[in-house]
């Protein structure tokens, strides 16, 4: 039997930043849908207020968290990629919301984004105006 044994090379290499699997990860959440309201319930520890961007086009609505990144002086890599990533939740909720009148509060890594429904009263009136 005969065998080839191709030399072997060490070559370091490194994915290139646009071939990274994925920057941000998809937060847990939990979503109640309330007579006049909607109101999700985001787990995104390790986040602070500052850290929160949210955006809402047409019928979508996006929520990306930043994590605090702290660098430590005796720093190796342990495999913790995935969990020092940031959050990012995309969801399509329609157009029968009023996005500007959302109100959002967040505390212990919870975020909770509370989104009125336009056809609930007192919201149509305003939105027929």
């Amino acid at each position: 039997m005969n065998t080839m044994n191709a030399a072997l090379t060490t070559t370091s290499r490194r994915p290139s930043p646009s071939k990274t699997p994925q920057a941000f990860r998809r937060p847990n959440f939990d979503c109640r849908d309330l007579p006049a309201e909607l109101r999700l319930v985001i787990y995104v520890p390790g986040t602070a207020a500052s850290g929160v961007e949210i955006e809402a086009r047409g019928p979508d609505l996006t929520v990306t968290a930043h994590k605090n990144h702290f660098v430590r002086l005796n720093w190796t890599a342990l495999h913790l990629e995935a969990v020092q990533q940031d959050y990012r939740l995309k969801l399509r909720l329609g157009h029968g919301f009023a996005y500007p009148d959302m109100k959002a509060e967040i505390g212990d890594g919870i975020l909770t984004l509370t989104i009125p429904k336009r056809n609930a009263a007192g919201l149509g009136a305003r939105q027929a105006a």
